[in-house]
């Protein structure tokens, strides 16, 4: 059980910094050369004199492993059948908003080049997870899977430019 209430204290907090990072960080993408909207009203977060916003793990490979990685395996199985209770759906809504949200946190880490590309596949990720997250809300099993499967398909072209092909992430 300590274990269970830690990772919904960590996840809880990772969500925090993700929403502030995204505030503070995150230009609105475009689509066809239009401003995206959104529904969600931000303000803008103060910093103390001097604080920044910096990675605590600037390694990408290590980032991935620890925050991303749990998740996904989580994901893997609770999404390869129709979730049966609320707890199941419960655990489908926890992580597919952990995701989202902690895509919000790659933009962070960009690499030496192709930081545009980086950042197209840091908001799709992010983007794909949210609307993952809204129908696991929804208890739309179908959607949930659509917007899963997207979700890892953006995962999936950022690792192929990035990773040469490396950590193909599968449903």
């Amino acid at each position: 059980m300590q274990t269970r209430a830690s990772l919904i204290f960590a996840f809880t907090v990772l969500a925090v910094v993700s929403c502030l990072l995204g505030t503070v960080l995150m230009p609105q993408p475009s689509i066809g050369g239009e401003k995206a909207t959104s529904t969600v009203e931000t303000q803008p977060v103060n910093l103390e004199a001097g604080a920044e916003l910096v990675p605590v793990e600037e390694d990408m490979h290590e980032f991935m492993e620890y925050v991303f990685q749990p998740t996904y395996k989580r994901l893997k199985v609770v999404m390869s059948k129709a979730p049966e209770d609320n707890a199941a759906w419960k655990a489908i809504k926890a992580d597919s908003l952990s995701l989202a949200e902690a895509a919000n946190l790659i933009i962070m880490r960009p690499p030496e080049e192709d930081v545009e590309d980086w950042n197209k596949y840091s908001v799709d990720v992010r983007n794909h997870g949210k609307e993952f997250y809204t129908a696991a809300r929804g208890k739309d099993f179908e959607a949930a899977t659509k917007h899963y499967k997207a979700m890892l398909n953006s995962c999936n072209a950022c690792h192929k430019q990035f990773e040469d092909g490396k950590h193909i992430l599968t449903p």
